[in-house]
């Protein structure tokens, strides 16, 4: 196991033990605003991609209850237009990954999504929510963490396993007191794509 394989399983078991709080899925509507700011501020629009990152249960409920939000987003894609996927990386996460122009649909189907783990009993195994953003091909990443209750930057270098450090703070520096950031840097976890993937659920 490598290092960056080593930091996503840290990514899981830390996060168990660390939890501050039960998951609460309408932080989520924090990045209604948060949107408008990195464009309008930053030069950072959106992609329309986000996704939810969660650690699957062996077990029949769970797997229902997969199906269930699965139902939920497909009732929702012929009112809003949001696509969606479900799918597993290369390291053993979930995700629910979705597209949608509109960032407040995104939003809102990303919470639905979110809420139907919870409802059933599942909101233990959520790890993160995920919003892109780009600028003159930089992808950044606003990244929810649903143990930690609060939101951190990730902007990647592209084609490289490191990170942009400098426009992370300069993210965080803008949005504080918009999102409810995390203060502690040690939990902000990178997640990088895969070596052929372009997102961290690639």
């Amino acid at each position: 196991m490598g290092l960056l394989d080593s930091i996503r399983e840290v990514l899981g078991l830390r996060a168990e033990a660390d939890a501050a709080r039960d998951a609460d899925p309408d932080d989520l509507f924090g990045m209604s605003t948060a949107y408008i700011t990195m464009e309008a501020e930053l030069g950072f629009a959106s992609t329309g991609d986000g996704a939810l990152c969660f650690s699957s249960v062996d077990s029949t409920d769970f797997e229902d209850t997969v199906r269930e939000v699965e139902d939920i987003l497909t009732a929702g894609e012929s009112e809003t237009g949001t696509a969606f996927e479900v799918r597993e990386d290369d390291h053993g996460y979930h995700w629910v990954v979705l597209h949608d122009d509109d960032p407040e649909d995104l939003i809102t189907s990303l919470h639905f999504a979110a809420d139907t783990f919870i409802e059933r009993d599942y909101g233990s195994r959520l790890l993160n929510a995920f919003f892109a953003f780009e600028k003159d091909d930089r992808l950044a990443y606003w990244v929810y963490s649903f143990r930690r209750g609060a939101y951190y930057p990730f902007v990647p270098k592209r084609g490289e396993k490191d990170r942009d450090s400098g426009t992370e703070f300069k993210l965080e520096s803008n949005l504080d007191g918009e999102l409810d950031l995390e203060a502690d840097k040690e939990y902000w976890y990178p997640m990088y794509p895969s070596s052929s993937g372009t997102h961290p659920w690639e």
